[in-house]
């Protein structure tokens, strides 16, 4: 199983593409997709859009792994940061891609165990999980393969049609609800 997992941003979005394959995991790709800050914000978005769409022909993953909206007191970021996350949803769908969303502090408990964790200690231990000295950084890197490792440790149990919860999948299909609760940097 391949999952690109994305954590998605208006200025910088990161992403990892994890393959768990004989009990282990592998990281194929990561790194951050930079937008230049004279950009219009749609000009990102379609930025993000068309990077995260060949990573995906590039890899092939069957599922993606998002991290959900945080709370934030600037309106106007929480609305930027929600359409970056719509067409990073779209894109799942129009990939026909299984679609999974999680919370800063589900990825942080399944990957180091705390569900407070700091970004240090899920960078150290999604290094550790993956077998990458030096660490990657940013940490948007890291956060990327930690929500791509976090999909993948919930295991395959979830992916049952007919259970409510916060995964969709692409296509035609609409009605498969599911439950959830080299590098490749590009300038």
């Amino acid at each position: 199983m391949v999952v690109l997992g994305i954590d998605p941003g208006s200025r910088i979005t990161g992403y990892g593409v994890i393959r768990h394959s004989g009990g282990g995991f592998v990281a194929l790709a990561s790194g951050v997709i930079r937008l230049h800050p004279r950009s219009t914000h749609a000009e990102r978005i379609g930025q993000i859009y068309r990077e995260l769409d060949g990573i995906i022909a590039d890899f092939r993953p069957g599922r993606v792994a998002l991290e959900t909206a945080f709370l934030s007191r600037n309106v106007q970021s929480a609305l930027k940061l929600g359409q970056v996350r719509g067409a990073i949803i779209a894109l799942a769908m129009n990939r026909e891609l299984l679609l999974h969303e999680y919370a800063p502090r589900e990825v942080k408990l399944a990957v180091t165990g705390k569900g407070a964790a700091s970004k240090e200690q899920v960078a150290s231990m999604v290094a550790r999980m993956l077998a990458l000295t030096p660490v990657p950084a940013p940490f948007d890197v890291t956060d990327a393969l930690g929500i791509a490792l976090c999909d993948l440790l919930r295991g395959e149990s979830r992916d049952s049609p007919c259970q409510p919860g916060k995964s969709r999948k692409g296509g035609n299909n609409w009605s498969a609800f599911v439950s959830a609760s080299p590098d490749r940097v590009i300038p």
